[in-house]
């Protein structure tokens, strides 16, 4: 848990949870707040499975995971490539475009200044294929992290300096309007999901974690069809990318009742009031027993 990422604070609750409650259940378990020296403190605590809690960064994008890999300790959630493709807003979607599965017209803007020579990216020259608004955000961050929705072309500017200073590649797509509902994905199949409604104009990090901002509705307010869409829809994104494990699929489904897919979350928040952990337990699985199911999970193979 922690680490460098801008989600750390998040991550340091997510696994102050999750050690609290497998310590409720008497496993033996370390909290290890990642730095420079993982892999000594690893071996140090003879660690035998990783549970993940890092959330943003090295955390979700492989990077951990590969670390594990090499040093033979079995992991929760996703592997390698999958981790790193899921985290990878353009990898991600050209993959669901692939498999058929819907998401927003999108154009990929790099800046260029990969020589650090910190040049300005100019959006005067862009075109695009689809109306205003548009949603810019990083190619690789989490938490909605420098998402901005852009209603004019003059404001266009601003938006991108502010996702470029999070990264060299940048994500603009047509804003859908719609509901954004959020599946849980458990080993292989669909827990559920909730309907998030934001008291500001969309989910973004504020909204997320400040208490009373945003209204959540278990499960969503959709027709039995539309439902059972978006979950079908959220398990084959989480196949495409060759998830593993645990995963909370965020999703917009549009007035004609059509899913589109916004990005899969292979390390999801995991305090007792986080989404995954609300969704399991609708579904029956208290916090503890989700945690155990997530380690149920684990290959301790070889």
């Amino acid at each position: 848990m922690g680490g460098i990422s801008s989600e750390r604070e998040v991550s340091l609750r997510s696994g102050t949870a999750v050690y609290n409650a497998l310590k409720s259940r008497k496993y033996n378990v370390a909290a290890i707040d990642v730095g420079d020296n993982l892999c000594s403190v690893l071996k140090k605590e003879k660690i035998d499975i990783a549970f993940i809690a890092l959330h943003g960064g090295y955390g979700e994008d492989g990077a951990v995971q590969g670390l594990l890999e090499v040093m033979n300790i079995p992991y929760t959630g996703s592997g390698v490539l999958a981790s790193a493709l899921a985290m990878d807003k353009e990898a991600s979607k050209k993959i669901f475009l692939y498999h058929g599965i819907p998401v927003a017209p999108f154009k990929v803007i790099s800046s260029g200044a990969e020589d650090g020579s910190g040049k300005t990216f100019d959006c005067g020259h862009l075109t695009f294929d689809f109306p205003l608004p548009w949603v810019v955000k990083p190619a690789s961050e989490g938490s909605s992290v420098g998402v901005e929705i852009v209603k004019k072309r003059a404001t266009l500017q601003d938006a991108l300096d502010q996702a470029f200073s999070y990264g060299d590649r940048v994500i603009i797509e047509k804003y859908i309007k719609g509901r954004e509902v959020q599946i849980g994905v458990l080993n292989g199949r669909p827990l559920g999901g909730v309907e998030v409604r934001p008291s500001l104009e969309f989910y973004n990090y504020e909204a997320k974690y400040t208490a009373g901002l945003t209204q959540y509705i278990f499960p969503p307010q959709l027709s039995k069809k539309t439902y059972e869409r978006a979950q079908e829809t959220a398990l084959a994104s989480h196949h495409a990318l060759g998830c593993t494990g645990a995963t909370r699929v965020d999703l917009i489904i549009d007035r004609h009742g059509c899913p589109f897919v916004l990005e899969v979350n292979t390390i999801p928040g995991m305090t007792e009031t986080s989404l995954l952990p609300k969704i399991a337990g609708q579904a029956g699985l208290d916090f503890p027993e989700l945690l155990k199911e997530i380690l149920g999970g684990v290959s301790v193979d070889g």
